[in-house]
């Protein structure tokens, strides 16, 4: 199937950006995604349903984005072809995709459709022996488990054997207030020669809870998914949510909501940029840093009425227009961060022991990244551009792009080393990008209020959405695009929402970074990467 005759005959499905649907059978799924993996797409996310009440089926989704939009295919799995003993099935895709590989293991926890691979990883992923190994959770003839028998059994991690191999086990449980882990690290002395991770601590049954929701709450749980991309989560389900019942946002929402996009971005990179100084022996630059984002938290507490934007970004809008006083704190607040980060940067640039603790550590080359699938800052740190605000631009982005020449820069900032300290390099040049954008933001408000003698709405009601609709919230986050993928059901209520932080793709990364490596290295790294467990476990 060539790739022009695959554009041609999908069909459009409602997204805040450009974004077609193909249903194909089981050979054309996997045809399907040997093209797209020909055509350079990149696979975004992958995941299951059960419509066995409706038609008979499961469905198997997978998201993929090319660079003129993303593409969505679905395959149905009929189980009344089957005997019941039989477990369903579908072609694996990590032979092509290795980023799907966890994925499937996640499909078969939570749904118990098995993805068919040569060598197929059948340890659990997310059920951690929580819960029976016969029950799915996102069945919909799954009874409620209140209480589960115990079902222990010790996790057979890889390992490597030779003279002088040993194990370290770090996690699940860290010191401080990360959240839980399992590092399994096979070294010689403090070289590491392999690292496999286990996650999915942090399950939380989310793609469940919401279908116990109404579509006018989801937002709500979505914003919680992963606590520091709250915006970039609400904003994805919202998308979704407006784009199934075609309600458009108010322009004034739109530039409200991309002003606290780009505070939340900021925010992460300044915390990141002064941890990553800590772990490197660099206390000051902490402090520096941590000194900026409070200055920023306390600023969004001012302008948006909270320091985390948990609830700021509703169905149809945000909670509330920026008061009268913002605008000039707004700058000023921008004007100090932007003093602040020039001046560490040329700290950090010239200060001999932080460099060297910094380049050459953790080099994830950008071949290794292209064929894991990484995305947003972790491959941009490798050389690898993309970003959905410059490449997929939507509400206010697209009209930003039109005015930027001379104002601001909106691309994706790459860097080729892919190690520690070009990840510090993207998070300094996208934190001065992102006030830059701030800027124009409040420029583009001042200009539309200055155009209306009446004050603009922020809000829009949201009808109830007609049952068995699908529609898709992409958003770039600060480390790449979150997704939310929405279907509806009756009477307002959620069929079924799954969402996905690009953790997914880039927990791996981490597993190649530290080879070669020393132990000691690897706070370092893995603060470089700043990875998400609770948006990857969900």
């Amino acid at each position: 199937m060539e790739y022009a005759e695959l554009m041609q005959r999908a069909d459009h499905i409602p997204s805040n950006i450009p974004c077609r649907r193909l249903r194909v059978n089981r050979e054309q799924w996997l045809l399907t995604a040997q093209t797209l993996g020909a055509s350079a797409a990149r696979l975004l996310s992958l995941w299951g349903s059960d419509h066995r009440d409706r038609d008979g089926c499961f469905r198997i989704h997978a998201a993929w984005i090319l660079p003129d939009s993303v593409i969505l295919l679905e395959h149905p799995i009929d189980t009344r072809e089957h005997n019941a003993a039989v477990t369903p099935s579908y072609p694996g895709l990590a032979r092509i995709f290795p980023s799907a590989r966890r994925m499937q293991r996640a499909i078969y926890d939570l749904l118990g459709v098995v993805a068919e691979e040569p060598e197929r990883d059948q340890r659990g992923w997310l059920r951690h022996d929580g819960w029976p190994r016969d029950w799915f959770p996102l069945r919909r003839d799954a009874e409620d488990q209140t209480s589960c028998p115990s079902d222990s059994a010790a996790y057979p991690f890889l390992s490597v054997h030779g003279d002088g191999v040993h194990e370290l086990a770090v996690g699940p449980v860290h010191a401080g207030t990360i959240e839980p882990g399992h590092f399994r690290f096979s070294v010689v002395g403090e070289k590491v020669l392999l690292l496999e991770e286990r996650l999915g601590y942090t399950h939380k049954g989310v793609a469940r809870r919401f279908t116990e929701l109404s579509q006018r709450e989801g937002h709500r749980l979505a914003a919680r998914l992963s606590g520091d991309s709250a915006v970039a989560f609400s904003w994805a389900y919202c998308a979704a949510l407006e784009s199934v019942t075609a309600t458009p946002c108010p322009a004034r929402a739109t530039l409200l909501r991309a002003l606290a996009l780009e505070h939340e971005r900021i925010a992460n990179h300044l915390g990141d940029i002064g941890a990553i100084g800590n772990d490197a022996g660099f206390a000051f630059g902490l402090t520096q840093f941590s000194r900026l984002k409070e200055d920023l938290l306390r600023t969004n507490r001012s302008v948006f009425g909270a320091r985390y934007l948990m609830d700021y970004v509703l169905p149809g809008g945000v909670a509330t227009d920026l008061p009268d006083h913002a605008p000039s704190l707004l700058i000023e607040t921008y004007s100090g961060i932007e003093e602040g980060v020039l001046a560490m940067r040329a700290i950090y640039g010239e200060h001999a022991g932080l460099r060297d603790r910094l380049s050459g550590t953790g080099t994830l080359e950008r071949k290794v990244a292209e064929r894991l699938g990484a995305l947003g800052l972790s491959a941009r740190a490798s050389g690898i551009a993309g970003d959905l605000r410059a490449d997929h631009p939507w509400p206010p982005y697209h009209l930003l792009l039109q005015k930027l020449p001379g104002k601001a820069p909106l691309g994706p900032i790459t860097y080729p080393d892919g190690d520690v300290a070009a990840r510090v390099e993207v998070r300094f040049d996208e934190t001065l990008q992102s006030l830059a954008l701030c800027r124009l933001l409040l420029e583009e408000l001042a200009s539309a209020a200055l155009s209306s003698p009446q004050p603009q709405p922020v809000q829009a009601t949201i009808p109830v959405a007609a049952p068995y609709r699908q529609g898709i919230g992409l958003i770039e986050g600060w480390r790449g695009p979150v997704m939310v993928a929405l279907e509806t059901g009756p009477d307002g209520s959620i069929r079924r929402c799954h969402t996905h932080d690009p953790s997914w793709q880039n927990w791996p990364l981490l597993e190649y970074a530290i080879l070669g490596n020393i132990v000691p290295d690897f706070p370092l790294i893995n603060k470089s990467f700043n990875l998400s467990y609770s948006g990857q476990d969900g």
